[in-house]
């Protein structure tokens, strides 16, 4: 149970049944040491914080003090455009005790937006009713049946959050009802705006504002300092919890702003004054002693999107704002219980996906697009992004019902999901989104053919190779509870401000010991008479590559644990595999084997095995059942990724080797193989041209 909360509150993924399936590229970060030592002396900081620092640009004394500095950033309220007619509208509805509406949305950044302003309007004295549409059968953002619910309880103002800002229709609707509408919004806006009385959006083409990347509750949150007329730094102080809460949700660049909204926000959030957040964090096992923006990513968020993707994120909404002590923790033991049921579904479905990706070898594909009947809407999305990490390739994952199939994708950086996605316009009902991660509609009869689409535009563009970035190379012996300590200064970690990883190269495996029941492997390691241990979550001995004095490179963070009243260092692996890899080779041999499947024409002699490098690969795999990683890293110096996986793909196609997919992806001889001619592999002719 130790090892299992520290694995989850450190937000950890979970790879489909411990498996994972690819090999990432690493790439280290510039360091300039004299730069940094020159840093180090002007602000007065640590000279290894100092590097890692100006590595992520803040290479300036300037920039990097601004960084550090513990003074709240904020940008002025008013620089937003429209935010003046915003705030006389709501104004001039609260003056006439006019019934105002907050339009929402269902995941954690619409449901804290929500919550923001109507927790403000309540304060002001406003007759207020808030509105969050149903994920299943509403779906995103306004829509007329709503309008013309609220039109019949009286209301005479709308105010959207997180949401509107294309809604041109439902806005026209409101407007015909002589209902007036004010937009606030975060998201890309089209060309035109809706006609609303105001449309407040910093990504407005006609908006000056200093920093646009903020969140629909960040914008609320200007929206609420304009109508009070306080600075942000005393409304911070109310409302921050909220703020940090959905910046972090929605996955928000955590630099400028942003980084002032969640450092400040999290001290709110520990002061216990909300009651909802507080009795979620009782109920989600989360230590305030050891409270950071990880375990609101993984403790907090994860819990108030399950409100909306398991049924009404109205629940989640009123658990925000409650100031009665049981029914913020009924409701948050609710929610809890649904954020289970969520997890078991998702693991349900990502088995019963992952079987079809492995069956069909649908892995072989640039886009992986599986589809599944009746898989539950809200999940399929998370469930995508789980594949995506697994094999490391763009995943849209569709769920079927009826006639029409409703999916999520994710990608990896480099690789728009939404150009993909456009280029197979053509057999979509609708779809959205961004690089990322996108939304899609097609009907059941299009989906092989959409599915061919989007990997034929895949085919034009050069494999993407996933890239793990560390932020400096260290010797073991550099590792310590005081360099932990000092990083802390770069808090709070998440998008845009990674949690630090280090490169910990040529350590040699000195012991193997499973731990919370073999679902994890505590691993000591030594280098230069130095020993350390570190943590490898969701991985079992069985789905380990290596054995005891292979010597790896690994990748790491570090965080900090409390036993028996003493601290300690805790180091996590993040990825791992055999010394000396060159980078630049591995993500040429991985590419040549993504070219090879997906067809693209081309001369593969390099990665055309002989007969004696396959009979090298076959005596090694003879001797016992194996990982197909163990495998693929043992011959990988050698031979080349590329070429050891074309050899163990034409022992599977010709019989003699048997893959099983249990809990990892292992080979074994197959007892029922006779003597067979390699000549006769159809994938061996092909690499052979």
């Amino acid at each position: 149970m130790f090892y299992d909360s520290i694995y989850y509150i450190l937000g950890k993924f979970i790879y489909a049944k411990g498996r994972w399936l690819y090999m990432k590229k690493w790439e280290v970060s510039k360091i300039n040491k004299e730069l940094a030592k020159e840093l180090a002396f002007e602000c007065d900081v640590d000279p290894f914080v100092a590097m890692i620092a100006a590595s992520r640009g803040y290479d300036d004394p300037a920039l990097l003090e601004e960084f550090l500095s513990d003074e709240p950033m904020f940008s002025d309220p008013f620089s937003l455009t429209d935010i003046e007619n915003a705030v006389a509208c709501i104004n001039e509805a609260i003056e006439n005790d006019e019934l105002i509406s907050v339009y929402g949305d269902y995941d954690c950044d619409g449901v804290t937006a929500t919550a923001l302003l109507y927790s403000y309007l309540i304060k002001r004295g406003a007759r207020v009713v808030c509105r969050i549409p149903d994920r299943f059968s509403e779906g995103y953002g306004m829509n007329k049946t709503a309008v013309e619910e609220l039109h019949s309880k009286g209301v005479n103002l709308i105010v959207t959050v997180d949401n509107g800002i294309s809604c041109f229709d439902e806005v026209a609707f409101a407007n015909s009802l002589g209902i007036k509408v004010v937009v606030t919004d975060h998201h890309l806006p089209p060309e035109s705006l809706p006609d609303a009385v105001a449309v407040v959006d910093p990504h407005r083409a006609d908006d000056y504002s200093e920093f646009k990347d903020i969140c629909g509750v960040g914008v609320a949150f200007n929206l609420v300092c304009a109508l009070e007329g306080a600075e942000p730094e005393e409304m911070i102080e109310e409302y921050g919890d909220l703020v940090a809460l959905g910046t972090i949700g929605d996955v928000m660049p955590l630099i400028s702003v942003n980084r002032s909204f969640v450092r400040l926000g999290i001290k709110r959030i520990l002061s216990g004054e909300r009651m909802g957040i507080s009795a979620l964090m009782k109920i989600a096992g989360i230590d305030s002693a050891a409270f950071s923006s990880s375990r609101v990513a993984f403790g907090l968020v994860p819990r108030i999107n399950a409100a909306g993707r398991m049924g009404s994120a109205l629940r989640a909404f009123k658990l925000l704002v409650t100031e009665d002590e049981q029914e913020a923790y009924d409701l948050a033991k609710e929610i809890g219980e649904e954020n289970s049921l969520r997890q078991q579904i998702e693991k349900n479905i990502l088995d019963e996906a992952i079987a079809i990706i492995e069956n069909e070898k649908l892995y072989l594909q640039r886009v992986i697009v599986v589809s599944g009947e009746n898989w539950h809407h809200g999940i399929v999305g998370i469930v995508a992004s789980r594949i995506c990490e697994t094999y490391g390739k763009p995943t849209i994952v569709l769920s079927i019902d009826g006639d029409l199939a409703h999916g999520s994708g994710r990608s990896i950086e480099g690789f728009s999901l939404y150009e993909c996605i456009n280029s197979a316009a053509d057999y979509t009902e609708k779809f959205g989104g961004h690089e990322l991660a996108a939304g899609v509609t097609v009907k059941k009869e299009n989906i092989d053919v959409f599915a061919c689409s989007v990997n034929n535009y895949a085919r034009t563009i050069k494999p993407i190779v996933p890239v793990l970035k560390l932020d400096c190379k260290l010797n073991p012996v550099a590792l310590s509870l005081d360099l932990f300590d000092e990083l802390n200064v770069l808090q709070p970690f998440g998008t845009g401000n990674n949690v630090p990883i280090f490169g910990l190269c040529g350590v040699k495996i000195d012991k193997i010991s499973s731990v919370a029941g073999g679902k994890h492997l505590k691993l000591s390691f030594s280098k230069n008479n130095v020993s350390f241990q570190a943590m490898l979550f969701s991985c079992s001995e069985e789905a380990f590559a290596f054995k005891l004095d292979d010597v790896l490179d690994i990748a790491v963070i570090l965080d900090a644990g409390t036993f028996n009243g003493k601290r300690y260092l805790s180091i996590i692996i993040k990825d791992y595999r055999i010394s000396g890899i060159n980078d630049d080779d591995l993500a040429q041999q991985i590419a040549d084997y993504d070219d090879f499947y997906a067809l693209v024409p081309r001369n593969y002699d390099n990665i055309a095995p002989s007969r004696e490098e396959c009979a090298v690969v076959y005596k090694h795999i003879s001797r016992g059942t194996v990982s197909a990683r163990a495998v693929e890293q043992f011959f990988m110096n050698e031979l080349g990724l590329a070429k050891v996986k074309i050899i163990i793909d034409i022992f599977v196609e010709l019989g003699l080797l048997c893959r099983d997919n249990n809990e990892v992806e292992t080979l074994r001889v197959n007892s029922g193989g006779g003597k067979v001619d390699l000549e006769n592999s159809s994938i061996l002719k092909r690499a052979r041209g």
